[in-house]
């Protein structure tokens, strides 16, 4: 945890007074953010020294949550700027956050990044749900690393406004929470479309998520399975679960990709997203304007400020691709990823594809396809996986009654052991 409301119990009890049965399932449940969103009345970081003093007003998806009667208890760390800082540094780890450790292995198993304290507060049990954000994989990976339902929306489902981006292109918000219906209460209570987000113009509204689970079931559904990953005793057994609920699996081969150029998109589209968001959201009190002046400013104190570098900052600023290169490079991966997904789904009729983990993100957010992680099990060492949904875009319904399906035949999520003693340890420099 990074930071905690102070007016969180007061805003409670107050919920309690005017509490009645036409509530949103969301009304006085207490939900955490991953501290690069937004919320008013706690800076905003990014895990940032930078941003220590970036107090802001409430993103647009956390009017959303406070609209619907959610109250925002505090935010949790993460990897600093989303993962997109430095090469070969420990996911979970920033500047003002410290260290955050897996509730399942401390010190032991990998947290997953970016989204890494919603991951273990929401395995700790420190909140009733929790948000990431992903740009690809850092939903999906600290979710299945913590044992947790995580989804990734369709890009434009959920808006960015007041959130620190990475890409406009790829980047989206998302619930992250320890089983499918809290899922689902959590997306409604966020979506909606954000005129300052051109993203969010004309996406689906009002989706009864929650109601529709009631009905899930599996019979008849079509999977696609990759068949090297039936070797993996969890994969293997997800899939006959689902069979002999009467879903209907179909092995493939993935189709082979030209993904280069992927990381290009990242660093050309933060050197102009991050000055949009100093610019147009950050705290008066933040005077830097652009990566280079973060680069910068890092430099002043590198052990404090940047133990493990500013590598990917640095490729930042030598990405020299011009507007036109990029429109072009932009439209090849996305190609790519929708070729990756669709060429099974067309040939085999498909309704969604199973994954692993993270194993598939960055296609996923190349093609701008939604993602559900569920648990399916743990290593022999105790390690937590997810079996991963993917589907076309905007089929969040979809996806949450496969998972809620699924979910109620495998109960494969267990606590982790001794959860009082979990949680973030902040690194010595």
């Amino acid at each position: 945890m990074i930071a905690i409301n102070p007016g969180a119990v007061a805003e409670a009890r107050e919920k309690d007074r005017r509490r009645s049965v036409s509530d949103h399932p969301i009304y006085g449940i207490p939900i955490l953010l991953k501290d690069n969103i937004d919320a008013a009345g706690m800076p905003t970081t990014a895990g940032a020294h930078a941003l220590l003093n970036n107090s802001t007003t409430d993103a647009f998806i956390v009017t959303r949550i406070k609209a619907a009667g959610g109250i925002v208890l505090g935010k949790t760390n993460l990897s600093e700027w989303a993962n997109f800082l430095c090469q070969g540094c420990p996911n979970g780890y920033s500047a003002v956050g410290g260290q955050t450790l897996n509730a399942y292995g401390r010190k032991v198993f990998d947290t997953g990044g970016s989204s890494s304290g919603s991951g273990a507060a929401m395995a700790a049990n420190y909140a009733a749900a929790a948000v990431g954000t992903e740009t690809s994989g850092s939903i999906l990976s600290p979710s299945s690393k913590s044992s947790l339902v995580g989804l990734k929306p369709t890009v434009g489902l959920l808006s960015r406004g007041g959130i620190v981006p990475i890409s406009s292109t790829l980047d989206t918000p998302g619930p992250m929470t320890r089983n499918v219906t809290d899922n689902a209460i959590l997306l409604s209570a966020m979506a909606g479309e954000d005129p300052a987000d051109a993203a969010t113009r004309n996406n689906p509204k009002d989706q009864p998520y929650l109601e529709e689970l009631k009905g899930a079931t599996l019979q008849g559904l079509r999977f696609g399975v990759f068949k090297d990953y039936l070797k993996d005793s969890l994969y293997e057994l997800s899939v006959a679960a689902i069979v002999a609920q009467g879903g209907i699996a179909v092995e493939f081969e993935p189709v082979e990709l030209d993904f280069n150029g992927f990381g290009r998109i990242l660093s050309a589209d933060m050197k102009v997203d991050l000055p949009h968001y100093l610019q147009t959201y950050a705290s008066p009190a933040i005077t830097l304007r652009s990566v280079a002046d973060v680069v910068r400013y890092n430099e002043q104190d590198t052990l404090v400020r940047i133990p493990d570098g500013q590598a990917r900052f640095a490729g930042i600023l030598d990405e020299d691709i011009t507007p036109e290169e990029l429109l072009v490079l932009k439209k090849r991966i996305h190609d790519e990823g929708v070729r990756f997904f669709e060429e099974p789904l067309v040939a085999h009729q498909l309704d969604a594809i199973l994954s692993v983990n993270n194993q598939h993100a960055g296609y996923a957010a190349a093609a701008r396809y939604p993602c559900l992680t569920v648990p399916m099990g743990y290593s022999a060492a105790g390690e937590p996986n997810g079996l991963t949904f993917i589907g076309r875009p905007f089929t969040e319904d979809l996806l949450l009654k496969m998972g809620y399906a699924y979910e109620q035949v495998s109960k494969r999520r267990k606590l982790p052991i001794a959860t009082a003693t979990t949680g973030c340890q902040r690194r010595k420099p």
